[in-house]
């Protein structure tokens, strides 16, 4: 149990540092090649947000434990809205762009009933997962598509991971950083895996309950660091796009890998009944704060929806643990 804890902490540790090594690597040399500054603040929206769930999601597909992958796609969502957003707006109060809100917050609900249909069967095929990746690669196209349309009309999730952009660096460091990047990513997420399941197989109980938990609040400490360090540091723009962004890829691409690499025909009724539809709620309760319910907190997440997040976010905890024990 001890080998397998350790495993788990170095393992997030590594998976963190190796993602920023390897999105900063990968910026630099989009760089180099003159690729669109848009095409990069996606690049790093994307992956800066997503690498590390998308490499525990391939590697515990696998390693034969797809649903690690499944919970902790979908655990992530539902921490980054109730733990990261809760947190950080006890901090400051969070501007909503009124594009975010119109156009991508919908588009994470619409990714989310989609993936709830795609499993409503119980199975998770390949088909479903190709469904996702296309889902995905449409939206990204018409996010380049509105944010090109008009040299006045620009989509702010885009611009604000090309603000994100890292300094540029020389080719070789570029080189050199996005491969042991990527090798350590592979290496860690695979170290995370499995103490993970070790410690699952160790208390009896399921990989989608560690994936909710363990796995999902440890790949989202990155977003949780960022937001509440920009929250402090007053640059509060980039707190709702990190996570809307991470959600949309969350949910279209790193849920997709599992059913991609390990269909399967056993999705645990749990998924269905409990932790997809909390995931929906949470993004309904996202846009209904963020419209407002009175003028002084229109396009804001304030503090007292912080509080709600908070402990929507203690009460899942709670009921996981209640299920554990009970079931």
């Amino acid at each position: 149990m001890l080998l397998f804890t350790i495993a788990v902490i170095l393992g997030l540790i590594l998976l963190i540092w190796s993602a920023d090594q390897f999105v900063d690597g990968a910026a630099s040399l989009a760089q180099h090649w003159d690729v669109s500054p848009l095409i990069i603040g996606m690049l790093i929206i994307g992956l800066g947000t997503s690498a590390p769930e998308m490499l525990v999601a391939a590697s515990a597909a696998l390693q034969g434990n797809a649903e690690l992958g499944i919970g902790n796609a979908i655990g992530s969502n539902i921490t980054n809205i109730t733990l990261v957003l809760g947190a950080t707006a006890l901090i400051v109060a969070l501007p909503i762009h009124s594009n975010i809100l119109k156009k991508e917050l919908p588009l994470v609900l619409l990714a989310g009933l989609l993936s709830w249909y795609l499993l409503s069967d119980g199975e998770f095929s390949r088909f479903d997962g190709t469904i996702l990746l296309i889902g995905l690669f449409s939206i990204i196209g018409w996010m380049f598509y509105s944010a090109k349309k008009s040299s006045n009309k620009h989509d702010p999730l885009l611009e604000e991971g090309a603000d994100e952009l890292p300094d540029e660096m020389p080719f070789k460091k570029s080189i050199i950083l996005t491969i042991i990047g990527l090798l350590l990513l592979m290496i860690s997420s695979k170290m995370l895996v499995w103490g993970a399941s070790g410690i699952a197989t160790a208390l009896g109980i399921s990989d989608l309950i560690i994936g909710l938990t363990i796995v999902a609040i440890g790949t989202s400490l990155p977003e949780l660091a960022a937001t509440v360090s920009s929250a402090r540091k007053g640059e509060t723009d980039l707190a709702i796009g990190n996570i809307v962004g991470s959600n949309l890829f969350n949910t279209l691409g790193v849920l997709a890998i599992p059913a991609l690499i390990a269909p399967t025909k056993t999705i645990s009724p749990d998924v269905l009944s409990r932790d997809m539809p909390i995931m929906i709620a949470l993004t309904v309760l996202l846009i209904i704060f963020g419209v407002g319910c009175y003028k002084e907190a229109r396009y804001r997440i304030v503090f007292w929806n912080g509080v709600v997040f908070l402990g929507l976010f203690v009460a899942y905890e709670g009921l996981l643990y209640y299920q554990t024990i009970t079931g």
